[in-house]
C-alpha cells in the first residue's frame, strides 16, 4: 500500500490508525466493557512484553519462544517455497505434469492445515517435525498456484522463440518462465508466508512445548491475559517483519527480472 502513497502520507495515516486503535482500546477499558483482569491497558501489555524478554514464562523468555517459532516457520515455509515454486513452474510448462498433479492437489488444498494436526503429531512428533508439516500444509498451495499462474501467463511467443533456438527445458524455466513469473511468485510467497505463520501458531497451540502459540495457550490456562495479549502483539509484529523481508526480496528479484 505504501507504494501507492507518498511516504509522508503513508506514515501519517499509519500513525492516525494506530492512535485510533489505542484510543478505542483505552475507551473500552474506561467503559468497563470487560473486567479489568481480562482487558489490560495497552501500556500494561507493552510492559509485559518488555518483562517477558527478561523473565521466563512457560520455561522460556520471549526471545526463545520467538526463535523456536521462527525455526519451525523457516523449515515449513522454506520447504513449501522450494517445492511449490519449481513444481508450479514445471506444471505451467509441461501439460502432462499439470494433468497428473492438479486432480490430487485440488482434492487436498481445501483441507485446513489444522486438520493435519493429529497426523502431524503421530508421524513427526511434537518437537519441530509436527509443526513444520502443518506450516507446509498452509504455505504450499499459494506458492504452487501463483507460480503456476505466473508460468501460464507468460507470452507464448517467448516460449516459441526459446524452442526455435533449441533452448533446453531447464534454461527455459530459469531464463524465460521464472523471470516473467516473478511478480506472481512473490505474491504467492507473501500469501503463503501469512498462511504459514497462522498455521504455525495454531499448531503450537496443540503440538509444541515452546513457541509463541504455546506461550499463549499456557498464559490462557493461567488467566494471564496481559501475557496472552503480549504474545498476540508479538506474533503480529513478527508477521509484519516477515512481510517486509519478502517485499525486499521482491524488489531484488524485480531488478533481476529487468536485467
Amino acid at each position: 500500500m505504501n507504494d501507492k502513497l507518498p511516504r509522508n502520507e503513508f506514515w501519517r495515516l499509519t500513525i492516525i490508525g494506530t492512535v485510533s486503535f489505542l484510543a478505542i482500546w483505552y475507551l473500552a477499558r474506561f467503559l468497563q466493557l470487560a473486567p479489568p483482569k481480562f482487558l489490560p491497558m495497552p501500556h500494561e501489555v507493552i510492559a509485559k512484553i518488555i518483562d517477558l524478554f527478561h523473565n521466563p514464562f512457560a520455561g522460556h523468555v520471549l526471545t526463545e519462544h520467538m526463535l523456536a517459532s521462527l525455526q519451525r516457520f523457516a523449515m515449513g515455509f522454506g520447504l513449501a517455497a522450494l517445492i511449490g515454486v519449481p513444481l508450479g513452474l514445471m506444471m505451467g510448462l509441461f501439460n502432462w505434469l499439470d494433468d497428473v498433479v492438479t486432480p490430487l492437489f485440488d482434492s487436498l488444498r481445501f483441507i485446513a492445515p489444522v486438520a493435519w494436526v493429529p497426523f502431524a503429531a503421530l508421524w513427526f512428533g511434537t518437537g519441530i517435525g509436527g509443526p513444520t508439516m502443518i506450516i507446509f500444509a498452509g504455505a504450499f498451495p499459494p506458492c504452487l498456484i501463483n507460480a503456476y499462474r505466473g508460468a501460464k501467463n507468460v507470452d507464448i511467443r517467448f516460449l516459441e522463440a526459446a524452442n526455435m533456438l533449441g533452448v533446453g527445458n531447464f534454461r527455459t524455466l530459469r531464463e524465460v518462465l521464472f523471470p516473467a513469473a516473478v511478480p506472481s511468485i512473490i505474491a504467492g510467497l507473501r500469501i503463503g508466508a501469512g498462511l504459514g505463520w497462522l498455521s504455525l501458531v495454531g499448531a503450537e497451540l496443540i503440538v509444541a512445548s515452546s513457541g509463541m502459540g504455546n506461550l499463549i495457550v499456557r498464559a490462557q490456562s493461567a488467566l494471564a491475559t496481559d501475557t496472552v495479549m503480549a504474545g498476540m502483539l508479538s506474533i503480529g509484529a513478527v508477521g509484519v517483519l516477515i512481510d517486509i523481508l519478502l517485499r525486499r526480496i521482491e524488489t531484488m528479484l524485480l531488478k533481476y527480472r529487468q536485467s
